[in-house]
């Protein structure tokens, strides 16, 4: 049975468009630059979590890796991810899954996450969802975290958010994580509105 954000998320994209979305990056190039600066291996396992049209994969795969998995609650989102990227769409690993419901199959070197972490708010959930991302993750296993920064917005596709900044971020992951960079950035969404992003680089202890 679905659940409320599957339904809630499934609406959003089957009602906007790609670039009728706040979160919308033609080229997300603060991830791509964090990313870069880890120095992977092509063959390095990566997934990008609650990755909904993102455009990271397509820039990933120009990149050269080759083993890539891309996971959103909306299959919705999901689909139009795959037809743009037509025959190229058949080089990703497709996941239909709630990031609280997620089983890994597989360890990953890079868990990448601009958009699904904020919107947990128990705390009990953003616990496991670091405890998930330490399982899932090979040793020296690296997140690149993107997060409404603490000056970011209170809500988001009408949904309330968490924000972090340098220090709550740290204190979330320190169990199983050291912080080893964090950056501000404002988003320029399609709406000519600006958004205060906190991204982090978390290595696995």
């Amino acid at each position: 049975m679905e659940n409320k954000m599957e339904l809630h998320w499934e609406n959003v994209y089957n009602k906007k468009n790609e670039n009728e979305v706040s979160w919308y990056q033609k080229v997300p190039n603060i991830s791509l630059e964090h990313i870069k600066s880890l120095n992977l291996n092509l063959n390095s396992k990566i997934i990008d979590i609650g990755a909904g049209e993102s455009r990271l994969v397509d820039n990933l795969l120009d990149l050269g890796f080759k083993n890539i998995d891309v996971l959103d609650i909306s299959k919705k989102s999901i689909e139009k991810a795959q037809n743009r990227l037509g025959l190229k769409s058949s080089m990703i690993n497709w996941i239909v899954s709630d990031i609280n419901d997620f089983k890994p199959k597989k360890k990953y070197d890079l868990w990448h996450d601009r958009a699904a972490f904020h919107f947990l708010k128990d705390p009990i959930q953003i616990s496991n969802y670091v405890d998930l991302a330490n399982s899932s993750l090979n040793n020296n296993g690296k997140i690149v975290l993107g997060t409404f920064s603490i000056d970011g917005p209170l809500k988001c596709s009408g949904l309330e958010v968490s924000r972090y900044n340098e220090k709550s971020v740290r204190d979330v992951f320190d169990k199983h994580f050291t912080l080893l960079n964090h950056q501000l950035s404002n988003h320029p969404t399609p709406f000519n509105t600006t958004q205060e992003f906190l991204f982090s680089v978390l290595s696995k202890k």
